[in-house]
């Protein structure tokens, strides 16, 4: 990894712990708000030392680690824009069922 890129790195990982100690949950309860503040934490935690070893097994993928930066700066950009700290489940809409305009009408006949 080069130095750029570890910067980048624990920059990023600086910035989601800025973003958790002033995390405000959009319903506004405490509660929530403190459930929320360690989620992030934890998924922060628990991504960076799974990705830790990618950049340890493979010092020449650079790819691969770039991969995880932009993953980690779009989950971040998703989460202060939906004002949620969890993932958005954007796989889910590929596995709903596809209807044509015509689908409902031959159903019911």
């Amino acid at each position: 990894m080069t130095t750029a890129t570890r910067q980048e790195v624990l920059g990023l990982y600086r910035r989601i712990f800025r973003l958790a100690r002033k995390w405000q949950a959009a319903s506004g309860q405490m509660e929530d708000t403190i459930k929320e503040k360690q989620y992030i934490l934890n998924e922060a935690r628990t991504l960076f030392q799974k990705n830790k070893n990618v950049s340890v097994q493979r010092l020449t993928d650079t790819d691969l680690i770039k991969q995880c930066i932009d993953e980690c700066t779009a989950r971040i950009e998703i989460g202060l824009h939906y004002q949620i700290p969890y993932p958005r489940f954007i796989y889910l809409l590929w596995a709903l069922p596809h209807y044509e305009a015509g689908d409902f009408e031959a159903r019911r006949n």
